[in-house]
């Protein structure tokens, strides 16, 4: 429990807040680098981070908002303040667009892109709402699928996850082609930046769920009466929900900041007199797409199994002190919390470092073979990458709050039969939305950057 307290704070606040914090910073520069190098002398270089700037404070407004109501509901109460912030960044949007009228884009254009971004951010975070909250038909599915044993519960939530990628993937292609129509790849950068300017309520929303889990844990661990965990319990599921929130909007901020990478790839190439056309038919392009395709599912399995066997050592630990200590159930002897975080933190760094390398090498080996593959790669990564992250995140969201909604009474209620299934489900979907899901966003990322990075490298070799 001490070793999961520590996890949680790392990973769902230190780990997604850095991870979002590399979006916003990437994007902002991508996009600033873009205006400078296709609209220079304008002035336009400046206008993300004047979107970002106006931002911010709109979100420390919307903190205010977060109240809760008469109906008693947390979650309403959240998401008053983010529909607050995003209302009050549209409008504070209006000034700052009009001071960059003057340049390539006018007005209209400009800001029915950040509108644009705004409606992403509220269509994601809506969308993973439905899938991962208990009062909608996924979740309950999944803890009806519960009733019938473990396998039906795994075999739902699967389901569950994959569905959950079709209405954020066709929100994030609507914003593109939308955005497109309006000012080109920098209207899409536009929009990214102004989906990104959310980024700090989005944080805080994240942080709610580490703090509210952490609390029932100590509730546990304390042995406080029943009626606490009864408090604790339904803030914990809305916890897991808004964790989730979180990730489905990185994702999707993510594979639009990717699509402003690339286009720094092929602008680079172009610099140096190389091919910077992908056609479909050309056979390294292919090879390319179907390499990238891979590398999410690779990375990912590797993420799943490192979770697995750390996992694994931390459960040989702690029977190893209940079988040499007794006293320890008994309360007459402490355990031994430091070897359990040893071991999840140090066992993590080292079982991450293979993943890791994934998005390092492969670039590299495919630049050095030829160009035109390295492109479908970075375009594969991030097609393959959404789904795989959304798949993910949702369906181990969903599988959390499954057991939640079980606990809560529904089926049987703790002990039941459809409790343990639940259970063997919540800790299949924690590697999923806690680990190999979020860690694809950056690996989409690393990729692109580390393309743009090496191309004096590719000109030297095939220029």
């Amino acid at each position: 429990m001490i070793a999961d307290n520590v996890g949680d704070n790392v990973g769902d606040c230190a780990g997604m807040a850095a991870d979002l914090f590399e979006t916003y910073a990437v994007t902002a520069v991508a996009v600033m680098f873009l205006g400078a190098l296709r609209y220079p002398s304008t002035g336009i270089v400046v206008y993300p981070l004047a979107i970002g700037g106006v931002a911010i404070v709109t979100s420390v407004v919307g903190t205010f908002f977060a109240r809760v109501g008469r109906t008693g509901s947390i979650m309403n109460a959240l998401y008053k303040a983010v529909l607050v912030s995003t209302v009050l960044s549209g409008i504070a949007f209006i000034p700052v667009t009009l001071a960059f009228d003057n340049g390539p884009f006018s007005f209209r254009e400009l800001y029915a892109c950040t509108l644009i971004g705004l409606a992403v951010t509220f269509l994601l975070v809506a969308i993973t709402e439905f899938y991962t909250g208990t009062r909608w038909s996924p979740v309950q599915g999944i803890s009806r699928a519960s009733t019938t044993g473990h396998a039906t519960n795994i075999i739902e939530g699967l389901a569950i996850g994959m569905q959950a990628t079709a209405l954020p993937v066709i929100v994030i292609a609507a914003a593109i082609v939308g955005a497109n129509s309006l000012a080109g790849l920098y209207g899409i950068g536009v929009a990214v930046m102004a989906q990104l300017a959310m980024t700090g309520m989005i944080v805080a929303l994240d942080a709610y769920g580490p703090v509210t889990d952490n609390a029932g844990g100590i509730a546990e661990m304390a042995d406080l009466d029943e009626t606490v965990r009864r408090v604790t319990d339904p803030l914990d599921a809305v916890g897991n929900t808004t964790k989730a929130v979180t990730k489905g909007y990185a994702i999707g901020s993510a594979g639009l900041a990717a699509l402003i990478l690339f286009d720094g790839f092929t602008e680079k190439l172009a610099d140096q007199q190389l091919a910077t056309s992908f056609s479909l038919d050309n056979a390294w392009v292919v090879a390319g797409l179907f390499v990238g395709g891979l590398m999410p599912f690779l990375f990912a399995s590797l993420a799943m199994q490192a979770v697995g066997r750390v996992g694994g050592q931390v459960v040989e630990e702690v029977r190893r002190q209940f079988r040499e200590h007794p006293g320890i159930m008994e309360g007459t002897v402490r355990p031994e919390y430091g070897r359990t975080v040893d071991i999840v933190t140090g066992e993590a760094i080292k079982k991450m470092m293979l993943p890791a390398a994934i998005p390092i090498v492969f670039p590299i080996v495919v630049g050095l073979i030829n160009p035109k593959m390295e492109g479908g790669l970075l375009i594969g990564t991030i097609i393959t990458g959404i789904f795989l992250a959304i798949a993910m995140t949702s369906g181990g969201g969903a599988w959390d709050n499954a057991k939640k909604l079980i606990e809560d009474g529904a089926y049987g209620g703790k002990g039941s039969e459809a409790h343990a299934a639940a259970v063997t489900g919540d800790t299949v979907g924690d590697p999923y939305k806690d680990t190999a899901g979020p860690a694809i966003n950056p690996m989409i990322k690393i990729t692109n950057i580390v393309a743009i990075l090496i191309v004096p490298l590719i000109v030297a070799v095939h220029g």
